[in-house]
């Protein structure tokens, strides 16, 4: 018994040596791994709410796996500024060094993709790219008659922002635009970049391809492909916080980071026109699920899209006149079932929804603007199922009564049996008891004049026809 006990404790003894050599080991082999690691994310089309999660994720996964280097590949027109700012704060709080490159050869990063750019530790480009045009579009108008710009003034824009504006809507695009300017050389500053194009970018949507923009000093390397990248880039000095650090990236090997499923959803449900889709099917699934009690499926289906309809909307930025009128717009329309007005209600609902649908997102970004066709079509189901609705109310106003005492007055009715001045007749399809002013005969047709609490009146003139008598009453 003693023996068995030492060779038990003997081989789980050995058990824990050999599994802890192995971690060892193995931890040490993955980190010399994870050092010869660039990690890539490719950012493609507009920037959102989507776009912030995937490079904060990517930027998790880079410091998680100590990667060398994370490689943000940027081909983008520009997006939203509250997801911009997002962004360039992950990048700048990053530990692991972001390199910005523009590619493939074609591409562009527009507007917020300069900025983005800016704030990377290195900046680069592939031939045949370009970037500026950093412009927000609502401060790129041309000024107001009467008021002149810097370039007729004189005046740089410290002087000009003092100047008095004419209108308040000149003051508040000053105020942006001096915003952006002040943010975007902050970043070209603080990496060391030229911060007076990055103004240029902003006031004049100047813009450069890759050969200019490396002799502006507005980006740091040219490179075909990411092989040249990590060439060209290795052995330069980036910081990191309050640190220095020479980048070893010659021979990494390249990992593309891919987009979760959850970012892969919020990526189709912000945009605002699914969004407002989901909304209509969230609410109209609630709608028909308390108007038919217990039938689960519309209930269910409309409560996951008004779920996903309020998340995605709660990224984007909303205009709080917008939301109110397509809240006030579908409000008149389901009141509109409860408290018929003819479509008065109905048709006012109608329009607040459409004008509220079409203000509902604040902002110029083309790609995240509500499209007319989107919001004609969901007025238009809306217009249908008001249509139907009222149809159905006319109807319905229309129809005689079909139960209750209102119902029963003026049916015609048949005696059954008689004796004296009362009796059994059938009406409606059931076999009443009845009481008339006169004597009747059983066969004989006669009319209901009157309801006494389970008794019938009748008389005996004609009335609207009732059912025949079932054989044996």
């Amino acid at each position: 018994m003693f023996k068995q006990h030492k060779i038990f404790h003997f081989f789980l003894i050995l058990g824990i040596a050999l599994l802890s050599l192995n971690l060892f080991t193995g931890s040490q082999g993955q980190e010399e791994n994870n050092r010869s690691l660039a990690l890539i994310a490719a950012v493609e089309g507009p920037i959102g709410p989507a776009t912030v999660r995937y490079i904060e994720n990517a930027i998790e996964e880079a410091r998680l796996r100590n990667a060398e280097v994370m490689i943000l590949r940027l081909n983008t027109p520009g997006g939203l500024v509250m997801s911009t700012r997002e962004i360039i704060t992950s990048i700048l709080e990053s530990p692991v060094p972001v390199i910005g490159y523009v590619a493939p050869s074609g591409a562009h990063a527009a507007s917020a993709g300069t900025f983005i750019m800016y704030a990377t530790n290195v900046a680069a480009m592939a031939p045949g790219t370009n970037l500026g045009a950093a412009t927000p579009v609502a401060i790129g108008a041309p000024p107001a008659p009467g008021d002149p710009g810097p370039e007729e003034t004189g005046k740089d824009s410290e002087e000009d922002e003092a100047q008095p504006a004419p209108t308040n809507a000149t003051a508040l695009d000053r105020k942006s635009m001096n915003d952006a300017v002040a943010w975007i050389r902050s970043l070209a500053e603080m990496r060391g970049r030229n911060a007076d194009w990055a103004e240029a970018a902003v006031r004049e949507a100047a813009s450069l391809s890759a050969e200019a923009a490396l002799e502006q000093q507005v980006i740091e390397v040219i490179a075909v492909d990411m092989a040249a990248l990590l060439s060209a880039i290795d052995g330069l000095e980036v910081t990191i916080g309050r640190n220095t650090r020479v980048l070893g990236t010659e021979g990494l090997s390249i990992v593309e980071f891919e987009a979760d499923t959850l970012t892969q959803i919020l990526a189709i449900i912000s945009n605002p026109n699914v969004a407002l889709i989901l909304m209509m099917i969230g609410v109209y699934g609630i709608f028909f699920e308390f108007a038919n009690p217990g039938s689960i499926g519309p209930g269910v289906v409309g409560v996951i899209s008004l779920i996903l309809a309020l998340y995605a909307l709660n990224q984007l930025p909303l205009n709080t006149a917008g939301i109110i009128l397509i809240l006030i717009g579908i409000g008149f329309m389901i009141a509109e079932a409860f408290t018929p007005t003819m479509g008065a209600l109905g048709v006012g609902g109608l329009v607040a929804f459409v004008f509220g649908a079409a203000m509902l997102i604040d902002t110029d970004v083309p790609e995240f603007q509500m499209s007319w066709s989107v919001i004609l079509g969901t007025a238009g189901v809306s217009g249908a199922f008001l249509i139907l609705l009222m149809g159905y109310i006319w109807r319905t106003h229309q129809r005689p009564v079909a139960s209750g005492a209102e119902h029963l007055m003026g049916a015609e009715a048949q005696v059954l049996e008689w004796s004296g001045r009362q009796g059994f007749v059938w009406a409606e399809g059931e076999r009443w008891q009845a009481r008339g002013k006169t004597p009747l005969k059983p066969g004989q047709n006669v009319h209901i004049t009157g309801l006494d609490g389970l008794t019938v009146v009748v008389g005996d003139k004609p009335g609207r026809p009732a059912g025949k008598p079932k054989k044996g009453v």
